[in-house]
């Protein structure tokens, strides 16, 4: 990991930062987004979800533990760059088996330290999540802007065959196998079939290009769609295939960008938040149990619910959230609400078995508060084999 060289981060809208070189050496562009998690580094960073975004950590203090053998969660860096404001000089974990930065430098990571982070997402709290640029080999503001306002948008980027697995795979139950479910890998991260695992589900990872019989194929007894990058309205395929499992009433659970294909795929519109939902500590209720629970959230985009009025990308008022809307599978209602700024978290199909959530029950690292979605997941599939 190089120290001292200097760096500089450029918004779309002309903002700069300077610090210093924390990791690779180079040149990265992506969309900018903050996450308010005060640990967690190392999920974040090998999430899928955060693919082509150059993340802030909005905690001071990052690297402290190292990077270890266990907490990735898939097999490489995702993050396009990282900002940091105060990289540890040493981890210190007993499980630590070396340096964050070191870990950046070797996967081509090109990030920046010595930032004031608290400054720069107040300015996107601000203004909104916008592309950014991250340069250790140009000190030109100008010249990095220029190429920065080049780069793509995250709205109509398609993701999804970018991130997910070449090849299916399948993670075995825990103990007594109860059922079977199809995962299709929209940018899965390894917790979710670990959870499923621990309930007694055999999992099938599929890639996202997969049909309808590839899928049947598995002996699925139910389906989940899962997290990953990019704009949900370009994900023409996965909402055809969400279809394809809503006409066969078989159980289905989606998660985070799954949830917002299951929202297409019932007939509702998506759009893009003004900076997201990103970090382990968001408000959310459920309205089946009454809860509120602590959530982790890693998204961009939401599901438009008919009734609402949105001012900045935001409901007005929860009331206009409430109801059940007649869809062409049925009848559907907001299950789950973030209590920040009342956007849709979850749906819940009335007359087929489907629900989603817009957040990460799967959770590492935490909170497990929602955790018992799983549970409700399994019951959901039971309820479907005992009919």
């Amino acid at each position: 990991m190089t120290r001292h060289k200097p760096a500089i981060l450029v918004l779309e809208d002309g903002r700069t930062f300077r610090g210093e070189a924390y990791g690779a050496v180079g040149e990265t562009f992506g969309e900018a987004v903050f996450t308010t998690g005060m640990t967690g580094y190392q999920e974040t960073l090998t999430d899928p979800s955060y693919h082509r975004q150059v993340v802030v950590q909005t905690a001071p203090h990052i690297g402290n533990t190292g990077v270890n053998d266990e907490d990735d969660e898939s097999d490489r860096i995702w993050v396009a760059g990282y900002v940091v404001r105060d990289p540890a000089r040493v981890g210190s974990n007993w499980r630590s088996r070396g340096e964050l930065g070191d870990r950046l430098a070797a996967e081509g990571i090109v990030g920046i330290s010595g930032v004031d982070t608290r400054a720069l997402t107040r300015h996107l709290r601000e203004r909104g999540a916008m592309r950014v640029g991250v340069s250790s080999v140009d000190d030109d503001p100008a010249a990095v802007l220029e190429r920065v306002r080049q780069a793509p948008s995250m709205v109509g980027a398609d993701l999804s065959e970018q991130v997910t697995t070449p090849r299916a795979y399948t993670v075995a139950a825990q103990g007594e196998h109860r059922f079977t479910v199809a995962a299709l890998d929209l940018g899965i991260k390894r917790n979710v079939p670990r959870r499923l695992a621990e309930r007694g589900v055999t999992t099938h990872v599929l890639p996202a290009t997969s049909t309808i019989d590839e899928l049947l194929a598995t002996g699925a007894d139910a389906v989940f769609f899962s997290p990953g990058p990019g704009d949900p309205a370009t994900a023409d395929h996965a909402v055809g295939l969400a279809r394809e499992v809503l006409g066969r009433k078989m159980p289905l659970f989606g998660i985070c960008f799954g949830s917002q294909i299951l929202g297409r795929a019932l007939g509702f519109g998506t759009y893009k938040l003004g900076y997201g939902h990103r970090g382990i500590n968001q408000p959310v209720l459920d309205r089946v149990t009454g809860k509120v629970e602590v959530t982790s959230h890693n998204h961009g985009f939401a599901v438009e619910w008919p009734r609402h009025s949105q001012r900045l990308g935001r409901p007005s008022d929860p009331a206009d959230l409430g109801g059940v809307v007649e869809t062409e599978f049925g009848g559907v209602e907001v299950s789950h609400v973030c209590l920040n700024d009342n956007v849709v978290e979850g749906l819940r199909a009335r007359d087929v078995p489907a629900f989603t959530v817009q957040y990460h029950p799967e959770a590492a690292a935490g909170p497990h508060d929602a955790d018992h979605l799983f549970d409700r997941f399994a019951e959901l599939i039971g309820d479907g084999k005992a009919a």
